[in-house]
């Protein structure tokens, strides 16, 4: 008990510091409440400047979509390149939709157009009005020529007993069917005409049929009963049957009655 006690001050120094320590004690008591609340708003504050810009970046969206909003109202209409495209192009005379079947179209016109001053080069020469003969539009490709152009020279044609045009060309020239068609003839002996084939055709809506004598024997390329197209290879020029030299005898007729072969093959293949 006694060590619990403290000793009474003796002196007058000992009084003084003794009464100046109890007067420190209460305003250190008030200072550090005063601290605390210091603190905490300088927290509160630093927190405050973080989070709002942050808030502020992501709030926005509603605005950027109503802006948005406001540049589509206000936008000028664009034209995409697809749909731009999409409309056929006038060129011409004639409708296409790219450039190569404009290039194409143009071809075709330029072809039908030789083909018309040949066909009328030809009724000049011959004195034949090839306008009766054309079945369809020339070089069309409906038609073509048996042998290759500049292949051939005419020796003779329709007239008298003769019923079709001799094509004189160097043997094993290739002959090529003039119409698409089936084969009705396909022989190694057809009559004076030696090697010969015969197809059926319609062209233009009329029947056809074209006769192709005197080529080399084992040379045949279709048989009775073979679809063809037209320029498809069918065989090659010989002298078979009644024949004195290389040619190949070409037959024409329509519904049954025969044409002069070159003019209605002006008038047809062009």
């Amino acid at each position: 008990m006694a060590a619990d006690i403290e000793p009474p001050l003796k002196t007058i120094e000992d009084r003084a510091v003794a009464r100046r320590g109890d007067a420190r004690g209460p305003a250190r008591k008030v200072v550090k409440p005063l601290r605390s609340v210091v603190i905490f708003g300088a927290v509160g504050a630093l927190v405050a400047a973080v989070a709002l810009p942050a808030y502020a970046s992501s709030k926005p969206a509603d605005t950027a979509a109503t802006l948005q909003q406001l540049a589509a109202e206000d936008a000028q209409s664009l034209v995409v390149a697809s749909v731009a495209t999409a409309a056929p192009l006038e060129h011409g005379s004639f409708t296409a939709t790219t450039p190569e079947e404009i290039a194409k179209k143009k071809a075709e016109e330029e072809a039908a157009a030789r083909a018309a001053a040949a066909a009328k080069t030809a009724s000049v020469a011959t004195g034949v009005d090839l306008s009766k003969y054309a079945l369809v539009s020339p070089g069309s490709g409906e038609v073509r020529y048996p042998l290759p152009q500049g292949s051939y020279t005419v020796s003779r044609t329709l007239g008298g007993a003769h019923n079709g045009a001799d094509m004189c060309a160097p043997a094993m020239t290739p002959i090529y069917a003039a119409a698409a068609g089936v084969v009705r003839v396909s022989s190694e002996n057809y009559y004076g005409y030696g090697v010969g084939i015969v197809i059926d055709s319609v062209v233009g809506g009329q029947r056809l049929e074209t006769t192709y004598g005197h080529m080399t024997y084992g040379t045949r390329q279709v048989e009775v009963g073979a679809t063809v197209a037209a320029g498809q290879l069918i065989g090659f020029v010989g002298s078979t049957g009644r024949s004195t030299a290389n040619h190949l005898h070409f037959e024409v007729k329509v519904s049954g009655t025969l044409q002069e072969p070159i003019g209605w093959l002006a008038a047809n293949a062009g």
